[in-house]
């Protein structure tokens, strides 16, 4: 317990420090060294704790209880403070709406409700552990190095609110490890809020009125979640007298019928919070925050709180229908219209914010189909996608710095002027959707458990979306790879904090790859035989073990040639038929002149987010309405 603790407090220490100390050579220590406690601290808990079931820690606490009511009114009132200087009547009103009834819902049913084992520990909150405590600590180191090149890009004379900045990220990482350890539901609707209003401020950290408009769209749309989450401990306090999930989970479990409604509620908090349709837009809006914020809270942690409560869920979803076909439904619908829309984009943040969405969606579906093969695979999908989304956030990050561009299309070449980093993306993009790295693995395990239930239309999704996966990833892959000339090599100015987190990155995602039998024998096998008691692996470890030693092979010829200097140099040939070989000009068939280049095609004319976004947004909508309509008329005497 003591470790838990640690994890959810130091942070929230650290941050207050980051707040007020300005300057900058004592700010990269602080950071450096409490990432390095964080990671060393969080991988200490995983290797003690490996295979644990659900172990329960007795902590009990009315002054927690106190502040976290606290917490939550202040973060209303900051909410409320922006929305009024920025004239948002939604944000005010549902701000208004989430602080009352959080008042009520403490002084009026939850304060003689007492969760005496307010924490708890299980293979999943390990694995999610791991993934705060060393990914997102490494994103922090990283941030130190890109948020310098930031400041240096301000105007002269703007103020550094780079303390801010700092304090936030640091204070989102208390609040997740908050979230996948308290057993005190009241305990995890703080956290939860928590990462609400730190992402709220970090989107619109710019201030520009593109960041804010955005960070009042990320706010509205989890408010509406909050709220969902309110609604389902309302009902939790009132129905079940209990606010302990571990009970909650018990009860759903017995009888699935009579959480109907609180499991909706909960399902829906998790959908916006993971930021599935019609919720999508606020994380493709969030794209305008610096890397390090899309990198920790919209890629590898945040969103993945959604998945979390939604993966916890599912042994109840099994059995529930109605929350079950509208997660299944959401996350399928997503999975297959993000998938789609990612084709028609040349922005790489956008491609990437895409892709999460479309991941987590894929996420969402296993944890609806909720049985114990679903469950093995979404947990590995979450956290290859954590890794490897991380890597190419980064990298992404560093390289425009660089090139002056985010676009793929002005990746030309990169293999030759960043050759690191080109290959540092290139393993991140390969982990994404190429045999035998995990991800891959963890995809064909969702088919067959999609396959196993019979619903031929979730095959067709999955099929239909992993195709447009297949080519917008192959189209950016294609990009970097190609050399054709000896350009400037421009990586040797960049910083070594972000070296240092980019190559944990890529360390973290080939010893994941490399160790995929040993992690599911050690962390998700355990896990998915506590909730379920049965085994939920799919495939075979003998294929496990292929597809390891297959993914080192992969990853020794991808970086062979690295610091090679003595390569040999060609001069460009256009098939002597050339004007000018370094602009890249030749003769064409009417002895005109033409430039040869390498395009990408996007045909947004048929996967464009104006054509497919209000589509998949109606799909989805309707969906949600009927569920709670569904699950209200199924709750008894409320009608």
């Amino acid at each position: 317990m003591a470790m838990l603790g640690f994890l959810i407090l130091f942070p929230l220490v650290v941050a207050g420090v980051l707040l007020v100390v300005r300057n900058n050579r004592a700010r990269n220590v602080i950071v450096g060294a409490s990432a390095l406690v964080i990671g060393l601290v969080s991988v200490w808990l995983v290797v003690a704790y490996l295979g644990a079931p659900w172990i329960t820690y007795e902590f009990y606490s009315p002054v927690a209880d106190y502040a976290c009511m606290a917490i939550s009114v202040l973060i209303a009132v900051v909410i409320l403070y922006f929305g009024i200087k920025y004239k948002n009547v939604w944000a005010c009103v549902l701000a208004g709406v989430q602080v009352v009834g959080s008042l009520v819902f403490e002084f009026g049913f939850a304060h003689d409700i007492l969760v005496t084992e307010g924490l708890y520990l299980d293979s999943l909150s390990l694995l999610m552990a791991f993934i705060i405590g060393v990914v997102g600590s490494g994103i922090c180191v990283y941030a130190l190095g890109y948020m310098e090149d930031f400041q240096a890009h301000e105007p002269e004379g703007a103020k550094d609110r780079r303390p801010m900045f700092f304090a936030l990220m640091f204070a989102f990482l208390s609040a997740m490890f908050l979230i996948v350890f308290s057993n005190n539901m009241m305990w995890v609707f703080t956290g939860w809020e928590i990462t609400t209003v730190c992402s709220f401020l970090l989107i619109g950290f710019t201030r520009t009125e593109e960041a804010i408009k955005n960070a009042f769209r990320q706010i509205i749309m989890n408010l509406l979640g909050g709220i969902a989450f309110l609604v389902a401990l309302f009902v939790m306090a009132i129905q079940f007298q209990t606010l302990s999930f571990l009970e909650f989970l018990q009860i759903g479990i017995q009888n699935p019928a009579i959480v109907a409604l609180p499991v909706t509620a909960l399902a829906f908090a998790g959908l916006t919070k993971a930021a599935q349709m019609p919720f999508h837009t606020w994380l493709l809006g969030a794209m305008v925050a610096p890397t390090p914020t899309s990198a920790l809270l919209h890629s590898s942690t945040m969103v993945k709180a959604g998945v979390f409560m939604l993966i916890k869920l599912a042994p109840i979803m099994m059995a529930c229908p109605v929350p079950a076909v509208m997660v299944i439904l959401v996350g399928g619908f997503t999975f297959l219209f993000c998938s789609c829309m990612a084709i028609s984009q040349s922005n790489a943040k956008r491609v990437l914010a895409y892709s999460t969405i479309a991941n987590l969606g894929l996420i969402v579906a296993c944890a609806g189909v909720g049985t114990p093969e679903a469950v093995w695979a979404a947990s590995f999908l979450v956290l290859f996608h954590a890794i490897a989304k991380s890597l190419l956030f980064l990298c992404v990050g560093t390289a425009e710095h660089h090139i002056g561009s985010r676009d793929i299309e002005d990746m030309d070449l990169l293999f030759e002027r960043m050759p690191r980093l080109a290959r540092f993306m290139m393993l991140g993009i390969m982990v994404m959707f190429i045999a035998p790295f995990g991800m891959l693995i963890a995809k064909w395990a969702t088919l067959v458990s999609f396959a196993e239930t019979g619903q031929v239309a979730l095959i067709i999704i999955l099929a239909f979306g992993s195709a447009a996966t297949f080519m917008f990833w192959a189209k950016w892959l294609g990009k970097l790879s190609g050399i054709a000339a000896q350009p400037e090599n421009v990586e040797v100015s960049v910083h070594k904090s972000e070296w240092v987190s980019i190559m944990v990155m890529a360390v973290l995602v080939i010893l994941c790859c490399v160790g995929l039998p040993v992690i599911s024998w050690t962390v998700i096998d355990p896990y998915v035989y506590s909730v379920f008691g049965t085994i939920g692996q799919d495939i075979s470890t003998t294929n496990l073990w292929i597809g390891s030693i297959l993914s080192a092979l992969v990853v020794v010829v991808l970086f062979a040639g690295l610091g090679r200097s003595k390569a040999k140099k060609a001069d460009i040939y256009l098939a002597g038929v050339s004007r000018d070989n370094e602009a890249r000009t030749f003769r064409n068939s009417l002895s005109g002149e033409s430039t040869a280049t390498a395009r990408n095609w996007y045909m947004e004319d048929y996967f464009g987010e104006k054509r497919l976004s209000p589509v998949g947004t109606a799909l989805c909508t309707v969906v949600i309405i009927v569920a709670f309509a569904a699950s209200a008329v199924a709750v008894p005497g409320l009608f």
